[in-house]
């Protein structure tokens, strides 16, 4: 019996939609994360983009755990000598709510061309409203 493998025209991508109101971030990502990379299928193949797209909605709502609200700092570099910058979740979530669940789901996937493609199916809002409802995704219940 020979063993299947995956071709990219193969799979018929669905489109799931993630209520973030209350949930806790880490349990969110992780959930996002394998969807992304197509864990969830039994077609599964390490080597190839096989993962479905996810929209996470209120991502302003998101829930931490612990002090990391104060305490919990993300960090960039511009490149230049002198050029790292810090910025704590709290004030994070003032600016662009958006990017705290995005930075917990990119840490996730693989650091490849791959996951940088697996990554392009995510779409982040901070409220309710999103425009994808031509595709009509469906819901997903992390309880």
């Amino acid at each position: 019996m020979r063993t299947w493998t995956y071709s990219p025209g193969s799979v018929t991508r669905e489109w799931y939609v993630i209520d973030a109101n209350d949930l806790v971030l880490g349990r969110l990502a992780t959930r996002a994360a394998t969807i992304l990379r197509g864990k969830h299928r039994p077609q599964y193949t390490p080597h190839a983009d096989c993962g479905d797209h996810v929209i996470v909605i209120n991502a302003a709502k998101v829930r931490v755990t612990g002090r990391k609200e104060a305490q919990k700092v993300y960090y960039r570099h511009s490149g230049y000598a002198g050029g790292l910058s810090s910025i704590t979740l709290e004030k994070q979530r003032e600016r662009f709510p958006e990017r705290i669940i995005e930075l917990a789901i990119k840490g996730m996937l693989p650091k490849t061309p791959l996951g940088r493609a697996m990554f392009k199916k995510l779409k982040v809002y901070a409220g309710e409203d999103h425009p994808h409802t031509a595709q009509q995704p469906k819901p997903l219940s992390l309880a």
